[in-house]
């Protein structure tokens, strides 16, 4: 745990998250009368990114030494933060291209993998299960629109 690291990224993710909770403001309220409407997810995520970012900074005041371990782990941590953000980058761009399904199951596996998975096997289950899953559920029963699969595929 590098403690500068963690208290500028929590004031950085507190700013992310009051702009989402800023910016949901000039989205719609509701549609149709209804009491949920498009505003309350970006809301309820700016706020959850807010507390939790409050929570990290806290906490990085209260750790007053740290182990010779972590500042040996600090290079690998670094290394797993740039290798998720890429993959990361990399999902947003890729999402239209080849579809929910496929853009999600090989972020998860990716993610999976740097964290530190053991079995490629269950993390490839895992991540297909997860992606099929959302998007059944999402698309099949909620009614919902997410990317399908590209048309390259022929499926």
């Amino acid at each position: 745990m590098n403690l500068r690291f963690d208290r500028y990224g929590s004031i950085a993710f507190a700013l992310i998250g009051a702009f989402f909770i800023t910016q949901s403001q000039y989205i719609s309220t509701s549609a149709y009368g209804s009491q949920v409407g498009p505003n309350l997810f970006p809301l309820g995520l700016g706020l959850l990114l807010v507390l939790l970012s409050l929570r990290l900074f806290w906490e990085t005041f209260q750790l007053k030494y740290r182990s010779a371990a972590s500042k040996a782990e600090t290079g690998l941590m670094y290394k797993r933060f740039f290798t998720i953000l890429i993959a990361t980058l990399l999902y947003v761009l890729l999402l239209e291209i080849i579809g929910y399904v496929i853009a999600t199951a090989l972020f998860l596996y990716a993610t999976f993998l740097v964290m530190g998975s053991t079995s490629q096997l269950k993390s490839l289950v895992v991540s297909l299960s997860f992606s099929v899953g959302v998007y059944v559920v999402y698309v099949q029963l909620l009614k919902g629109t997410l990317p399908g699969l590209p048309a390259w595929l022929s499926v």
